[in-house]
């Protein structure tokens, strides 16, 4: 497996004139001083798209701007230790994380569960994060109790067949699914998410995109729609706090 622990933030600009300057801080100075860890195994970022078309949910991530995501290699502990230090090492720089009119509603860690890769991509999955992709489409689900009877069915029928029908989908070049382990906890800056959870309580669905994400996402709800529709499809299947397409930022172009 390509790592054995997932970061994921998600992150509302509540000022919309700080997009170019959040973008330029992430994408020039903070991405890349965690990516030249030794444990981490990769890290990358998406802009949320169609935010203004999508149904309100009511829930804490509807805001959703970015989504960001890092990889950990084992020892987790030590890798995670490590991008704790930057973390507080960039703020005595003066160049942290403590940027203004930024929300940030969810920063949990997530075990990776499994991953898929469509037939015709030809790369294991594990290798997908490195594959250049368009986009996400990026389903969160929260399950109330998340080792009961009806969650185990709910992951059966996604890993036999929901995800093999989305794998089917032109534009989707394969998936990852992740279980919730525990909310970030900042040795020492004040970060804490408001979406929070039992271990297994959130369940993170990853479509990997490498067609305009937009009409991809249409597809991949219409698919979803079908499959869950069959009479012997579970009808407990948690309720969805986020599902959206997401689109890969292009540095410089996109801000």
């Amino acid at each position: 497996m390509l790592a054995e622990m997932a970061f994921f933030s998600f992150v509302e600009l509540t000022d919309p004139t700080t997009h170019g300057a959040y973008n330029r801080w992430h994408q020039l100075d903070h991405r890349p001083e965690n990516l030249a860890l030794p444990g981490v195994a990769w890290g990358d970022r998406w802009a949320r798209t169609g935010k203004e078309t999508e149904p309100v949910r009511g829930t804490a991530v509807d805001g959703t701007d970015y989504v960001a995501m890092y990889w950990f290699r084992p020892p987790v502990e030590e890798s995670v230790a490590a991008w704790d230090r930057l973390g507080e090492a960039s703020f005595q720089w003066g160049r942290g994380p403590i940027i203004p009119g930024v929300r940030r509603p969810l920063l949990g860690f997530f075990r990776p569960v499994k991953g898929y890769a469509a037939p015709r991509v030809l790369v294991d999955p594990d290798v997908l994060p490195y594959r250049p992709n368009r986009g996400l489409h990026l389903t969160l689900t929260r399950y109330p109790e998340p080792h009961s009877r009806d969650a185990h069915d709910a992951f059966a029928w996604e890993d036999t067949r929901l995800i093999p029908e989305l794998l089917g989908v032109d534009g989707v070049a394969g998936a990852w699914t992740f279980s919730f382990s525990h909310p970030q906890q900042h040795g020492t800056l004040p970060f804490k998410g408001s979406v929070s959870a039992p271990p297994g309580g959130l369940r993170v669905r990853m479509l990997y995109l490498d067609e305009d994400p937009g009409p991809t996402a249409e597809a991949v709800t219409q698919a979803e729609q079908a499959v869950n529709a069959a009479p012997e499809a579970p009808r407990n299947t948690g309720e969805v706090l986020f599902a959206s397409p997401l689109q890969t930022i292009i540095p410089w172009q996109d801000w």
